[in-house]
């Protein structure tokens, strides 16, 4: 999920491509590829960043995992047991992933 904030750029009807959070940048040649997937299927997105936040991606990098992360999700309005948002949003992510699978 992307709660949007005050300065961020995420809204409750994209999708949310997270370039970085509070542990730093995510993968950057796989978060052009889904930028680029966005665009391609003009499915709508916001490009953001959460330094407040970190996920289970960062926290299996800090572990030592070689992996590559990137991080996306439906933006909403608050978290922890009241979120709320659109079906565009959804809709926005569920394309996104198909889009990145095909």
């Amino acid at each position: 999920m992307a709660a949007p904030g005050e300065g961020q750029e995420s809204d409750e009807y994209s999708v949310t491509i997270c370039a970085k959070d509070s542990s730093g940048p995510y993968d950057y040649e796989l978060r052009k590829r889904l930028v680029k997937l966005a665009e391609d299927h003009q499915i709508p997105f916001k490009l953001d960043i959460y330094p407040f936040y970190g996920s289970d991606g960062s926290a299996a990098l800090r572990a030592g995992h070689d992996i590559r992360v990137a991080l996306i999700g439906p933006g909403v309005d608050s978290s922890h047991s009241y979120e709320r948002t659109h079906k565009e949003a959804i809709d926005a992510t569920t394309k996104l992933c198909i889009a990145y699978l095909r």
